[in-house]
């Protein structure tokens, strides 16, 4: 079993291990030529992180460490600001421009913390896939059943892989419709998906501004915690939550269509452990999650607001795109003023809506992705397979971000079973109850897996 950051940072407290040996055995395995190392990561910060490394190690000896993760590698999206460099956002046509002069704040606080960036991770170029493909750069493979070479998830990829195969402790990625959660239920990690306002989102290259948020990839409920109160500023308030009671509601409507026996399985069992220690299972409609794939019919937010972003770099560098990624942005182009007040309007009401009914009950359960991780080679065969993929990645986790809620995948698998997730989720700025919910089911389901 991989270790926790609580580990880690005890490990280092107590002398058993240094960072310049956390960090090194990091970028070990990030350049092991047997790894997928070379695909997870677009960049490697090699010198930067082992000079860093060194440096958290004499602070420590000093007594000066500037927090107890001082010195444990992560990992960072590729479309986060470093200082001194490009942001591309998985791309190439952004591989010439002006170094950021300063990290992204989120990046930023994470730094001041003593976590150390051991390199940009490979995405979906431009955040815009739930699959995780790049054209550009390759795509790395979820650590399940490799020589299939099954898709990591999107847009987050590199980062879930990351971690997933020991080349950081923790990795920091983007959610817009499940960016960080479908990547870390195909590799078989936890993701965050906080509230969107609760992380700044200056230095990080948008998406959807409406719908973007920046969560953590890691290994147990409490490291993402831990990274969430960093990178958001705030100590959130400890909630002692037992599952016994607990309300938890399974929306019918949606999320729950077209599932494979995999998944399927894997949930029933997961509701089945969460019943026996207490819990009230509550099968509930949630009609109004059958709104969204109407809301979102002309390409919703994310095709609104990224065309207005990049309409001109298209039309300078249009052909350096993966066609696919612009042909998704260019539906934004046929929505109009009067497309974008709807949209503005038909969200507000559905927020409201989903803030009520999901008031009545503590957490919302329901699969992260409706299948197994399918092949690299299935979701590119063709435009139509990749449509249809894509928009089976992102169903679930979408409802979520239109709803303006806060949401977080577990592994709900066995050990080496193929990775499924179970999303727990509420209302938006209930971030500090949904932590506490999911390290109650998280060690519930431990004994399962």
């Amino acid at each position: 079993m991989m270790p926790t950051l609580a580990s880690l940072a005890d490990d280092l407290a107590s002398g058993r291990t240094r960072s310049l040996t956390l960090v090194s055995e990091a970028l070990d395995r990030i350049e092991a030529p047997d790894g997928e190392g070379r695909l997870a990561f677009i960049k490697v910060h090699r010198e930067a992180a082992l000079a860093a490394a060194e440096a958290m190690d004499r602070l420590r000896a000093a007594g000066l460490a500037p927090s107890p993760f001082a010195g444990i590698p992560i990992s960072v999206k590729d479309l986060f600001d470093l200082a001194g460099e490009p942001t591309p956002a998985g791309s190439v046509v952004l591989a010439d421009t002006a170094p950021a002069e300063r990290d992204a704040p989120a990046i930023a606080r994470l730094r001041r913390a003593g976590l150390i960036v051991v390199g940009r991770t490979n995405m979906s170029e431009f955040a815009f896939s739930g699959l995780g493909l790049n054209p550009h750069h390759g795509t790395p493979a979820s650590p399940y059943d490799r020589a299939s070479r099954r898709i990591p998830g999107g847009s987050s990829s590199g980062a879930a892989v990351s971690v997933a195969d020991g080349m950081a402790a923790a990795g920091i990625g983007s959610d817009t419709g499940g960016s960080c959660r479908i990547p870390a239920a195909l590799c078989g990690i936890t993701g965050y998906k906080p509230t969107a306002a609760s992380v700044p989102l200056d230095g990080a290259f948008p998406l959807s501004q409406s719908l973007d948020s920046i969560g953590p990839l890691a290994r147990s409920v409490a490291c993402c915690r831990a990274l969430h109160e960093i990178m958001s500023g705030t100590e959130l308030p400890r909630h002692a939550i037992g599952l016994a009671g607990l309300r938890i509601a399974v929306p019918q409507t949606v999320a729950l269509d077209g599932l494979d026996a995999t998944v399927a399985a894997d949930f029933a069992r997961a509701l089945t452990t969460l019943s026996k220690a207490g819990a009230q299972i509550v099968e509930q409609p949630f009609a109004r999650f059958a709104e969204v794939a109407r809301i979102n019919a002309k390409g919703g937010f994310a095709a609104a607001e990224s065309y207005a972003h990049h309409r001109a770099l298209i039309a300078a560098k249009g052909e350096g795109y993966d066609p696919r990624v612009r042909l998704r942005i260019l539906r934004g182009a046929n929505q109009d003023c009067a497309d974008d007040i709807e949209l503005l309007r038909a969200r507000a009401a559905f927020v409201a809506a989903l803030r009520e009914e999901t008031g009545a009950f503590d957490v919302l359960a329901l699969p992260t992705v409706p299948t197994m991780a399918p092949t690299i080679a299935e979701c590119d065969a063709d435009d139509e397979a990749f449509t249809r993929l894509n928009l089976l990645m992102l169903r679930n986790p979408t409802l979520i971000n239109m709803m303006d809620g806060c949401a977080i995948s577990l592994p709900m698998h066995r050990a080496g079973e193929a990775p499924t997730g179970l999303m727990l989720a509420r209302a938006g700025g209930e971030d500090s109850a949904l932590f506490g919910i999911a390290a109650a089911a998280e060690a519930a389901l431990a004994g399962d897996r």
